[in-house]
C-alpha cells in the first residue's frame, strides 16, 4: 500500500465519519445518535451531514437538531416524522467533509490525517503504513500494516517520537521483532 501524498491525506473535501444513527427513539421520528466528536454534542456544529446507509446510498441532511437524552444523544432530522422512518436509519453513518473540522491543537492529530503515513522505527525499519487507529480504553493504538500487522500504542513520547506530515512518516520507538 502506497502512502498518499499530503494533498490526498489532508484533502479538505474527504468525507470522514463523525457518528452513527442507531434507530428510533420514541414514536415521533427521533433517532439515537452515536457521536465521535469531542465533546459528543459538537457533532451538531458540523452540518450539513452526509448520511450513508449500509448499501452506500448517500443523502444530504441539513438542519438536524441534537439534544442529550438519558443514555446518549438524540437527533431530530428533517423529513423523519415517525418511528418507522427513524428505525429505517439504523446503522446509517454520519459523514462530514474534513474541512468542517477545526485545526487540531499543536501535538494533536485527527486519526484520519495519520492514515496512510509510513511508519518507521528509530533504527529505520519500515513497518508499512498506518491503516487505522483505535482506542483500547487505556490509550489510542496505531495499526501499521506492512509485511505483517503491528499494533503500537499511540503514546507520546514513550512510543511515538514524531509525526512528519511533509515527509509522510510516523517515527516510533518499537522493536522490529515485536
Amino acid at each position: 500500500m502506497n502512502a498518499p501524498d499530503a494533498g490526498q491525506r489532508k484533502n479538505p473535501e474527504r468525507m470522514i465519519p463523525m457518528g452513527r444513527l442507531h434507530g428510533a427513539f420514541g414514536v415521533r421520528g427521533e433517532v439515537k445518535l452515536e457521536s465521535y466528536a469531542d465533546p459528543l454534542r459538537a457533532i451538531a456544529r458540523y452540518q450539513p451531514w452526509t448520511l450513508r446507509d449500509a448499501r452506500g446510498n448517500e443523502r444530504l441532511c441539513d438542519g438536524a437538531k441534537v439534544r442529550e437524552g438519558g443514555k446518549g444523544l438524540i437527533a431530530t432530522l428533517p423529513g423523519v416524522e415517525d418511528r418507522d422512518a427513524a428505525d429505517a436509519l439504523r446503522g446509517t453513518d454520519i459523514l462530514v467533509p474534513r474541512s468542517a473540522l477545526p485545526p487540531p491543537a499543536p501535538g494533536e492529530y485527527y486519526w484520519i490525517d495519520l492514515e496512510g503515513l509510513r511508519v518507521v522505527n528509530l533504527d529505520g525499519a519500515d513497518f508499512g503504513v498506518v491503516s487505522h487507529l483505535f482506542n483500547n480504553g487505556a490509550n489510542d493504538v496505531l495499526v501499521a500494516q506492512g509485511e505483517r500487522e503491528r499494533m503500537i500504542p499511540f503514546v507520546q513520547p514513550a512510543y511515538v517520537h514524531g509525526v512528519d506530515f511533509d515527509a509522510g512518516v510516523v517515527t516510533v520507538d518499537w522493536d522490529a521483532d515485536f
